[in-house]
Formats: structure tokens, C-alpha cells, sequence
């Protein structure tokens, strides 16, 4: 069966949300609440989309054959998730979700488990849901369909335009705090040298070590509380992002992120 780009650019936004509706579910049960479980803002999860179409287009020929079908939904699905995973590290120096604690993972990015889940959602889906979306799809007339698709099209590029942005701001804003906790530390440990010397070098300069000490305290209590006041700036999507990615790894600010987590906890 052939088909046209309205139907592949329908079948991605019906799949997308079905997928974004299928991982609040999931958190919904595990965690007791809801959580935007996508990698935007919007309720679509398009790696379902993309994955979905994918299987559609490159396993028709195979639609009714459960073994074959079943196999190349696993290959074409991890394939799938493996290049998602490798890309998004390299643009973002994060790990989104990371599988490297299971069994018969590749990279950390796919593994057996999710990989065999996977294959048997799509067998599922292209028996049993598949035919009725193009259906549903079919119901909808031509010019009505292609006006929703532009919409939700212009809306999905807003989405991943401000989604990319705040992701640039929460890495920039995690540099600015792992900078002001390396200053932190240095002047943390300029003072308690400071101190050490200027006591062992005589007791008759106790005074101009306390007044020393003083000083660099209260440095030290300004740079802390502008430390806290970055971090209660995070900005909203900056803690829907951390929350509903919960295994999210950054190359570079993986020990900021573990903080940041723990002052969200509070």
C-alpha cells in the first residue's frame, strides 16, 4: 500500500500523540502523577511518530506476516532509538535516557529489553491500530486535513524552536553554576588558608586575620546567596525538562545537574 505525504504527515501527528499519551500513562502509574514526558512542550512524542511511519513504510510488504514483521519492527525500531539517542548527545552533550545498567545494551542508547517491547507494540499497532488511524484519516476531507496539518506543523517547529532554546539556557545557566561553585570552593579554601597562616605566623596579628577572615565571609555569603538565588531561577521548562527526563546525563555539568535535582526535591 502506497502512500501520500498528507496520510505520512497525518500518520506522524496521530502517532505522536498516542505515543506522548502512552508515556504519561506510564509515569502517571509509576510516579502518582502527571508528568510531560516528551522532549517538548506540546503533547506530541515524536520519535512514536517518526517510528511508527517508519515501520509502516519500510515493513509493509511484510504487514501480514507476524514473525517477519515482529523482527523488522525491532531492527527498524532500535535503529531508530540508537540514532535518536547518538544525535541528541552530540548536539546537546546530554544523555536523555540511558539504558548502560541493563543487559545486552548497545552504547547505553537501546537495549534487548525495550528493543523486544518495542517490536511487539509496533505488531500490535499495525494490526489493530494502524487500520483504523488511515481510516479515521480517510474520514477527514482533503482541504480540512491539510489546513490541520499546516497548523499543527507550524506549531510542532514553534515547540522544537523554543524547546532548543531552553535547553541552550539551562546549559548555559548550568556553566554559570558549576563556574560560581568552583569559586565557591577556591575562595572556600582561600579563607581556611588564610586563616591557617596568619595564625601560625604570629598571634599578634589575630586581628588583622579575623578582620581577613571577616572579609572573605562575607564575600563568601554573597556568592553563596547569588548561588541559590541562580538556582531558584530555573526557569519552568528548565524543570519540566529535568523532571521529565529523570535519567538525564551531561557531559559536562553532570555533578551541577545532581545538585540542581536536590535543591528540586526540597
Amino acid at each position: 500500500m502506497a502512500y501520500t505525504f498528507t496520510e505520512i504527515l497525518a500518520m506522524f501527528f496521530v502517532y505522536a500523540f498516542l505515543g506522548w499519551c502512552t508515556e504519561v500513562a506510564f509515569a502517571a502509574v509509576d510516579s502518582g502523577k502527571f508528568v510531560n514526558r516528551g522532549f517538548l512542550n506540546g503533547p506530541v512524542c515524536p520519535i512514536y511518530g517518526v517510528g511508527v511511519v517508519a515501520v509502516a513504510l519500510c515493513l509493509e510488504p511484510v504487514r501480514h506476516n507476524t514473525a517477519l514483521l515482529f523482527v523488522g519492527a525491532v531492527i527498524v525500531t532500535s535503529a531508530l532509538e540508537w540514532l535518536t539517542g547518538f544525535v541528541l548527545e552530540k548536539i546537546f552533550h546530554a544523555r536523555w535516557w540511558d539504558y548502560s545498567e541493563l543487559p545486552f545494551n548497545i552504547g547505553g542508547y537501546v537495549c534487548l529489553k525495550f528493543s523486544l517491547m518495542w517490536g511487539l507494540a509496533c505488531v500490535l499497532v499495525m494490526r489493530t491500530v494502524h487500520p483504523t488511524v488511515l481510516f479515521l484519516i480517510g474520514l477527514v476531507p482533503e482541504l480540512l486535513l491539510r489546513i490541520l496539518l499546516a497548523v499543527a506543523t507550524a506549531a510542532l517547529a514553534a515547540d522544537l524552536t523554543v524547546t532548543v532554546l531552553g535547553i541552550r539556557r539551562m546549559q548555559a545557566r548550568l556553566s554559570v553554576l558549576t563556574k560560581m561553585a568552583a569559586d565557591l570552593r577556591e575562595l572556600s579554601d582561600d579563607v581556611g588558608e588564610r586563616i591557617s597562616e596568619n595564625v601560625i605566623a604570629a598571634v599578634d596579628r589575630l586581628e588583622e586575620a579575623r578582620d581577613d577572615y571577616e572579609e572573605r565571609r562575607d564575600e563568601l555569603r554573597e556568592k553563596r546567596e547569588e548561588f541559590k538565588k541562580q538556582l531558584e531561577d530555573l526557569r519552568r521548562g528548565e524543570r519540566r525538562m529535568l523532571k521529565a527526563f529523570p535519567s538525564l546525563r551531561s557531559q559536562r555539568y553532570q555533578d551541577m545537574l545532581d545538585r540542581i535535582r536536590e535543591h528540586l526535591k526540597k
